[in-house]
C-alpha cells in the first residue's frame, strides 16, 4: 500500500487512543463507575486514590529532593539503562540485521517484530509475577526488584550475538534480551511506589527525562561506535553493559523500596 499508508495508520490509531484515554481516564475518586470498596482497596494497597482531588503547591526547588535521594537516583539511572535497550531495538537493530547479518530488508521487517512481540509478553509477565510475589507475602522490595534485576541481567545476553554465526541463534538471543527487558520494565510502577505523594508527577517527569536522555544518546553513541570500529560488536557490548549497570543500580543504589516522605516545610 506504500509508505504513506503506514503513517496514516499509526497516526489515526494514536488519535483514536488519545480520544478514548481523555474520555475514560479519571482519578479513582472521580470516576463514575468506582465504588467505595474499590477506593478502600486502592488505599489499603498503598495507592493514592484521591491524589488528583487534592490541591498541592510544589516548588521547583523540590526537584532537589528527588535528585539527591539515593533511592530515586537509582531508579532514574536504571531507567536510562532500560530505555537504552529499547532504543537499540527501535533504531539500530534492523540495520544490524541488514549490515552485520546480511538479511534482506523484507526479511528484516518480519524478523525484527519477533523480539518486539516477546518484549510485550515480557512486560505483561513481569507485572503479573511481581503482583503474584506480593500476594505470596513477599516484601515490596523483593517483589519489585526480583523481576527487574533478573530481567536486566538476562538482557545483557545480547552480547552473546558477537559469538554466534547462525541467524536463528542471533534472533533467539535478541528475542530473549528484549523479552527480559520487558520482564524488568517495572520502572513506572516503582515511581508510583517510591515518589513523594506531594510530587508524583514531578518525579515521573524526572524519571521520563532520564529515559529520554537515553533515547537521544543511544542512536548517537552506537553510530559513533560503528563509525569508529566498523562493527556492531562493541555496540552490543555497550547495550549489554548498560543492562548490567541497571541491575547493579537496583541492587546497590536503590536498596529497599519505600515511599519517600517529605517534611511539611518542604512543600
Amino acid at each position: 500500500m506504500g509508505w504513506p499508508s503506514v503513517f496514516y495508520a499509526t497516526g489515526i490509531t494514536g488519535v483514536i487512543v488519545a480520544m478514548v484515554w481523555f474520555k475514560m481516564m479519571r482519578d479513582p475518586v472521580g470516576h463514575k463507575r468506582v465504588n467505595q470498596a474499590e477506593i478502600d482497596y486502592i488505599r489499603d494497597g498503598g495507592g493514592l486514590a484521591d491524589l488528583g482531588s487534592q490541591k498541592m503547591v510544589v516548588k521547583w526547588s523540590n526537584i532537589k529532593v528527588l535528585i539527591t535521594n539515593r533511592q530515586m537516583i537509582g531508579l532514574y539511572l536504571a531507567q536510562f539503562c532500560v530505555v537504552t535497550i529499547t532504543w537499540f531495538f527501535l533504531t539500530w537493530f534492523p540495520s544490524y540485521l541488514v549490515s552485520a547479518r546480511h538479511m534482506s530488508i523484507l526479511k528484516v521487517g518480519l524478523v525484527a517484530s519477533i523480539p518486539a512481540i516477546m518484549g510485550f509478553v515480557g512486560g505483561i509477565l513481569g507485572g503479573v509475577w511481581s503482583d503474584w510475589l506480593l500476594k505470596k507475602g513477599r516484601s515490596l522490595t523483593y517483589a519489585r526488584k526480583l523481576p527487574v534485576v533478573l530481567g536486566l541481567l538476562l538482557s545483557s545476553s545480547i552480547i552473546l550475538c558477537n559469538y554466534v554465526h547462525s541467524d536463528v541463534a542471533v534472533v533467539a538471543i535478541m528475542t530473549l534480551a528484549f523479552f527480559a527487558k520487558g520482564l524488568g520494565a517495572l520502572g513506572w510502577c516503582l515511581v508510583g511506589d517510591t515518589s513523594p505523594k506531594e510530587m508524583v508527577a514531578l518525579s515521573g517527569g524526572v524519571f521520563n527525562f532520564c529515559g529520554q536522555l537515553a533515547s537521544i544518546s543511544t542512536p548517537i553513541v552506537i553510530g559513533c561506535i560503528l563509525a569508529w570500529t566498523k562493527s556492531f560488536e562493541l555496540a552490543l557490548v555497550y547495550v549489554g553493559g548498560l543492562a548490567i549497570l541497571g541491575a547493579l543500580s537496583y541492587l546497590f543504589i536503590v536498596q529497599d523500596i519505600h515511599r519517600v516522605e517529605l517534611n511539611p516545610g518542604k512543600i
